[in-house]
């Protein structure tokens, strides 16, 4: 389903600590509720913070002003799964927690834990060492074309089925997701509404997503659950 305007995202690098609770990328969670830090069903270590993202308010209809804070597991082990809705190894967080649905793994009060990072050229090395971000972002919002269905989309011609793409690809918050393969969605039970749309690729951080790969975080209509999976070439 689609949430109707697109937010394209812009980046710059935070010149300070972000201790307030707007939407932004990397550091360390600023919690409403405070800390349900995730934990990885496979190694039952913290998972990597994403970021934080204000959920616009039409999707709360009339409810409490909400975050929702994304993670996924990513460490110095491969661990396979992380592409998964219900597969523990990424979550969404919602807060303020009162009348949302309980994170599907275990969570943990950490004042901190590991967080998004790019990949810098050090003097006289050839290795690359990581480093630590924290991303303001500017959002950009315009229209975009409502989301059209795998089945119907095989009934573009090449050039609609271009320009389709070209209005709903890229790192953005709401709009219609920009499938790689199919349409996938957490479950079928439910309304699921695309709230973030991470696209590897133009992002300027590091994010394990395969290749080439785009990440789908969604929230159910009063955003009460969420969930993310990834899809790549």
């Amino acid at each position: 389903m689609s949430m109707g305007k697109r937010g394209t995202l812009r980046f710059t690098d935070a010149k300070r600590p972000i201790t307030t609770a707007i939407t932004k990328f990397g550091g360390q969670p600023v919690w409403i509720s405070g800390p349900q830090w995730p934990m990885s069903r496979s190694t039952g270590l913290p998972m990597r913070f994403i970021g934080q993202v204000v959920i616009p308010e039409h999707v709360l209809a009339g409810d409490t002003p909400k975050i929702a804070y994304i993670f996924m597991t990513d460490g110095d082990e491969y661990v396979d799964g992380t592409w998964e809705p219900n597969g523990g190894e990424n979550a969404v967080v919602i807060q303020p927690e009162t009348g949302c649905e309980a994170p599907i793994v275990d969570v943990k009060p950490l004042g901190n834990g590991p967080t998004i990072q790019r990949y810098e050229k050090r003097l006289f090395s050839k290795k690359l060492k990581p480093v630590d971000v924290e991303l303001e972002v500017d959002v950009d919002w315009k229209e975009e074309p409502d989301f059209v269905s795998g089945g119907d989309r095989a009934k573009f011609s090449d050039q609609e089925n271009e320009a389709y793409w070209n209005a709903v690809q890229g790192t953005k918050i709401g709009g219609a997701p920009a499938f790689i393969q199919y349409d996938e969605y957490p479950d079928t039970d439910k309304k699921w509404l695309l709230l973030l749309q991470i696209d590897s690729c133009d992002i300027p951080f590091f994010l394990n997503l395969g290749d080439s790969g785009i990440a789908y975080v969604y929230v159910d209509e009063g955003a009460k659950r969420g969930r993310m999976l990834w899809q790549c070439s």
